[in-house]
């Protein structure tokens, strides 16, 4: 990393952040890393494999910044295939061209080739991720995205040391052959075969004693977790045993601090805790830290357990060995099909709504945009094979809109005013029919969808509202959407279907909470608002990665305003061309 401010601490740094280390800047600076999208030899569950990396590392590195500084990532990809990368939840405030996904705001970065991605943070603290958006590489490219603030912590908590905790999946074999199979087949994906913690899978599978993460404590000492949620395909629960935890922020957005025993988070989604070391250890002097799946699907899934320990400096213990794996108790981790704890989970958050952080909720909202979100069966084509439910091809849909991403670049395309049908802006807003959505024999229905690029397109400033709901097609799911440049209010939620005349009446306008990416409920609905204030193209997706590639996914225009810092700037020259 070159470009290191002189009174800002250094910023590339480990997996571990001492408090301090990165003391408090409101000066701003540029800070420029290297990324080289390459093959790194790794062995996990007993399988050595050429996995996909960033400068041979996995996890990839930690980016550090401070809020008001301007960023540049220069990308060489050294592999055959094209690739992109995603600053997950960076607003980027007029600088569409550097989100990352392909196909909507860049053409991807050929093998061989550079782009360097070009962006401020602006009004953005706390803790993000950064992932590849192109196919399924981001199974193996991501890492964590900390952005320390201008002003100290609002909360009076003295930090020991801030520890990066990456959830994530595994996979024997390569994630972007199972991507292919699935679409070519039409069939359901392979699952995972294992989750990680900061890509350490822990003792629970094969041949992974040696590869299990543990971090070292000071028994009295308090310490912030950044939690990410990296996996592909899967929402998961977090907790380490016997002790609390305190949400603090999430998704990069400060909150009323609350204590819970465990967390639920989705893909995309990012939670800060803080977790103070007060418990008494046993002989070994380690406490488990667990991840497991939160189950709503009735698709093949990877039921494991990744674990993780703590362990306490200078406690007496058997020369630090993990306890017994046939005696160990998983303290606070809900059941799998924990569904009353994840929505209070949920509940729980809300803005911090102070002075300093405001929750600046649109109280009114100029459009309203109700949209399904569901999976579907297409009938196979003639003289062809299919390997899904009753012979069938799986996809999915949001207001029986399945997503086709175009073979050229959305923003580039709208940017040129090029004449072209690589999207259209008829993006249906509401559903083409109404039904019970929630209920009923969702296999007695039709499940066949419609297929294209059809956008939302709305005036800069709009108060935008979507309301997102899930239905029963194949099975009900919670569903986590991400929306890209922009964040959002989640308004209000509930299970079975959204009533536009009652449910509005119960919305929380006051401190909702502020994210990128909602966990719909499953069997329910989720109603967002958005200030549209920042101009381009803007992609809307679920974070499962299955659901985009079978086209769960939209995308809005957000037109410029009528001001020079209201405008989408010129596209960079070394924009990646298709």
């Amino acid at each position: 990393m070159e470009g290191g401010h002189k009174n800002c601490g250094i910023l590339l740094v480990s997996l571990v952040i001492i408090a301090g280390a990165l003391p408090f800047c409101s000066s701003q600076t540029t800070r420029r890393f290297q990324f080289n999208v390459e093959w790194k030899k790794v062995t996990r569950l007993c399988t050595t494999k050429q996995l996909l990396t960033v400068n041979g590392q996995y996890p990839g590195p930690t980016i550090a910044v401070h809020e008001g500084d301007r960023v540049e990532i220069k990308v060489k990809n050294r592999i055959a295939h094209n690739t992109t990368l995603h600053w997950h939840g960076l607003r980027q405030l007029r600088t569409g061209w550097a989100d990352g996904p392909a196909y909507i705001t860049q053409c991807p970065i050929r093998g061989g080739h550079s782009y360097t991605y070009k962006f401020s943070v602006i009004n953005q603290r706390g803790t993000l991720l950064w992932h590849a958006h192109y196919a399924w590489q981001r199974a193996s490219v991501y890492g964590a995205l900390i952005i320390y603030p201008r002003m100290p912590y609002p909360f009076s908590a003295q930090i020991q040391a801030e520890i990066p905790v990456i959830l994530g999946e595994w996979w024997n074999g390569d994630p972007d052959e199972v991507e292919r199979i699935m679409m070519l087949t039409g069939a359901g994906p392979d699952s995972s075969n294992g989750y990680t913690i900061n890509g350490m899978p822990g003792p629970l599978y094969p041949c992974s004693n040696r590869d299990t993460f543990i971090q070292t404590v000071e028994y009295g000492r308090t310490y912030m977790l950044r939690i990410i949620n990296a996996a592909l395909a899967n929402e998961l629960f977090f907790a380490i045993a016997k002790h609390k935890l305190t949400v603090v922020e999430v998704d990069a957005v400060y909150t009323k601090p609350f204590t819970t025993t465990s967390i639920m988070i989705a893909p995309g989604q990012t939670t800060t805790v803080l977790m103070t070391a007060n418990q008494v250890p046993d002989s070994t002097g380690m406490f488990a830290m667990a991840a497991r799946p939160y189950l709503t699907s009735v698709f093949p899934f990877n039921n494991s357990t990744t674990i993780s320990f703590l362990r306490y400096k200078n406690a007496r213990n058997r020369r630090g060995k993990p306890p017994n794996l046939s005696s160990l108790k998983l303290y606070n981790l809900p059941a799998m099909e924990d569904t009353a704890f994840a929505t209070k989970f949920s509940g729980n958050i809300k803005s911090l709504a102070s002075p300093k952080y405001p929750c600046d909720v649109p109280k009114t909202i100029d459009k309203r945009v109700i949209t399904t979100i569901s999976l579907n069966l297409e009938d196979c084509p003639a003289k062809k094979t299919c390997l899904g439910y009753r012979g069938k091809r799986f996809f999915a849909s949001m207001n029986n809109q399945s997503f086709v991403r175009p073979s050229i670049s959305i923003l580039e395309s709208y940017y040129k005013n090029l004449t072209t049908t690589s999207f259209s802006s008829d993006f249906p807003e509401k559903p083409p029919n109404a039904f019970d959505y929630t209920g009923g024999d969702p296999l007695s229905q039709n499940m066949n969808t419609e297929f294209g690029t059809k956008l939302i397109v709305v005036p800069y400033g709009t108060s935008l509202e979507i309301v997102l709901q899930d239905t029963s097609f194949l099975n009900l799911e919670n569903h986590p959407i991400h929306v890209h440049g922009h964040n959002f209010f989640i308004v209000g939620s509930g299970f079975g279907n959204f009533n536009k005349a009652t449910d509005p009446k119960r919305y929380n306008l006051v401190d909702p909470p502020e994210r990128n990416t909602v966990a719909v409920p499953s069997g329910g609905w989720a109603a967002i608002r958005i200030k549209a204030d920042n101009p381009g193209v803007w992609f809307i997706h679920c974070h499962l990665e299955q659901h985009t590639s079978w086209g769960l996914a939209t995308g809005f225009i957000v037109l410029n305003g009528q001001e020079p810092s209201q405008r989408l700037l010129p596209p960079p020259q070394d924009l990646p061309s298709c």
